[in-house]
């Protein structure tokens, strides 16, 4: 609603404008208050507290996001890889069979979760920007001439890696797990290795 309100507003008749900006302003009130309490509710909530904590850490996922996250995946306990969960979401790639034969590129399945994939897009923008190792994928991409659709498709299957990782392990998310002591069997040396098979 609050959209649709101001598209017009630039090309309203000045009768129009003071009861348009009038309401927008009641809007972005509703808004705010609908946005608090979300907030509340979340910081009430020990469980959902915790996640949040993990998820902020890590770069370009912010408070919508988190929120999102929050309400549509509820628990991970019912998917015990990330490749189940990134074909949730619906970012899993597909490809095209005719027979016994593979025709066309890969393409996102796109029957998934819509609003979890609509909550993704920014953020993977934003890492581009904020999270070293979100640069270094995207570098790798662009290195390889992939176009601007499939490497925000890419950032954001490997955001959801990330997610995963961090709400499965418990850990915040640390940039510089490569240089940690944990052994093979650890989370962070589990999470290169996911990521890893992401780019290649």
């Amino acid at each position: 609603m609050r959209s649709q309100e101001r598209n017009p507003l630039g090309t309203a008749h000045e009768s129009g404008t003071p009861l348009i900006k009038q309401h927008i302003d009641y809007l972005d009130r509703e808004i705010g208050k609908v946005r608090d309490q979300i907030a509340d509710l979340i910081d009430h909530d020990q469980d959902l507290r915790r996640k949040k904590d993990l998820l902020a850490s890590i770069p370009g996922i912010g408070k919508a996001t988190i929120a999102t996250l929050l309400a549509d995946l509820d628990s991970l306990s019912k998917f015990n890889h990330v490749r189940k969960l990134a074909a949730f979401i619906g970012l899993a790639p597909k490809e095209t069979l005719s027979g016994s034969s593979i025709k066309g590129k890969p393409r996102l399945c796109k029957t998934g979760n819509a609003r979890l994939r609509k909550a993704l897009y920014m953020p993977a923008l934003v890492s581009i920007r904020y999270n070293s190792l979100m640069i270094a994928f995207y570098q790798r991409f662009k290195e390889r001439g992939k176009n601007g659709k499939v490497i925000v498709c890419a950032m954001m299957r490997k955001l959801v890696h990330l997610i995963f990782g961090v709400l499965k392990s418990g850990k915040m998310y640390d940039p510089n797990y490569r240089q940690s002591p944990l052994d093979k069997n650890g989370i962070y040396y589990c999470l290169v290795e996911l990521i890893n098979k992401m780019t290649t």
